[in-house]
């Protein structure tokens, strides 16, 4: 007989009251909380990320939010302040100690803002939830570092020179083998998360900014840093938690990016849903200066806890939903 039980028992009121503290950290700022569909008509041409279709019985079909992100934009476009939304959202592919198809993701958009400005805030999110109870965890530090040097101080590698063979050497060297070819940005993305990150101080806090301009489709570009974006990731230890832009405004290079994403998935023979012509219309419109990040809320709380997998603070996770 399956086991009916939910299973992450002990992890249920540090849910609640991260959750409560989340709201707090923001009503504190003058942060408006908002709402935005889950299902949606189109879905992100991202090439690294795979959305979930969804079909009525009448035969209207729609795609599961992978982020809130386009509607938020579309409300910040619409003249809302600034925002922020706890979401549940749907992503396809790896399943496993730090995945779950479904998850919580807190997003959230300050005007104004930088990439850099915004890092410091999410710094000071996490600082503010781990003091909320003696027995959870704590960053000790935190250091921000510009991708670009990253690569160079733990690679050798120049990553906005560097081709698909270069990275590919450089990952075998390290004991680094994939299944399947990649391209320059999936060794950059398999160098980044499986060499890299593993090597980040397990109790402290590391930004990565300033991503290159092909990673990036919905950021900036740096006017001091050609070809590459300004973009952040932030770590707790070796886990990712955070990823954030100085948000793009301009709907022409938009587009392009945006087309060759498309040709991305069709060289790989992923699938194609179609885009969001609403986030297009919407950024056509104007979309404020502003600065826009999205944070696992799941992933927090392992870390906060002190777990290692999210089974342990999911209570429904994938294999038993």
């Amino acid at each position: 007989m399956s086991d009916w039980r939910p299973g992450a028992a002990p992890a249920r009121a540090a849910r609640a009251r991260l959750l409560a503290g989340l709201r707090a950290f923001f009503a504190d700022r003058g942060v408006l909380e908002v709402e935005t569909p889950i299902l949606g008509r189109g879905a992100p041409q991202d090439p690294m990320l795979e959305s979930w279709e969804a079909r009525a019985p009448g035969g209207d079909q729609g795609y599961l939010q992978t982020s809130p992100e386009y509607p938020m934009k579309r409300l910040l476009a619409d003249g809302a302040p600034d925002i922020y939304q706890i979401a549940r959202v749907f992503r396809g592919g790896e399943s496993g100690p730090r995945h779950n198809p479904e998850f919580t993701l807190l997003e959230w958009y300050r005007h104004g803002l930088d990439h850099r400005d915004l890092a410091r805030e999410v710094m000071a999110l996490i600082a503010d939830q781990a003091a909320q109870s003696r027995e959870w965890h704590a960053p000790r530090g935190c250091v921000v570092i510009p991708y670009a040097e990253l690569f160079r101080s733990t690679l050798g590698l120049d990553p906005a020179a560097a081709e698909a063979k270069e990275l590919e050497r450089a990952a075998a060297a390290r004991g680094l083998a994939v299944a399947g070819e990649l391209d320059r940005d999936g060794w950059l993305d398999a160098l980044i998360s499986l060499v890299i990150a593993p090597g980040f101080p397990p109790d402290r806090l590391t930004v990565v900014v300033d991503y290159p301009e092909s990673q990036a489709v919905l950021a900036r570009p740096c006017p001091e840093s050609p070809g590459y974006a300004a973009r952040f990731e932030l770590y707790w230890g070796d886990l990712e938690l955070a990823n954030g832009y100085h948000e793009l405004t301009d709907p022409e290079l938009f587009r392009r990016r945006r087309e060759r994403d498309i040709a991305i998935r069709r060289a790989r023979g992923q699938p194609l849903p179609p885009p969001d012509d609403y986030l297009e219309a919407a950024l056509d419109a104007g979309l404020p200066d502003c600065a826009g990040v999205a944070l696992g809320v799941d992933r927090l709380l392992m870390r906060l806890l002190g777990v290692s997998s999210l089974d342990q603070v999911l209570d429904f996770p994938w294999s038993r939903a």
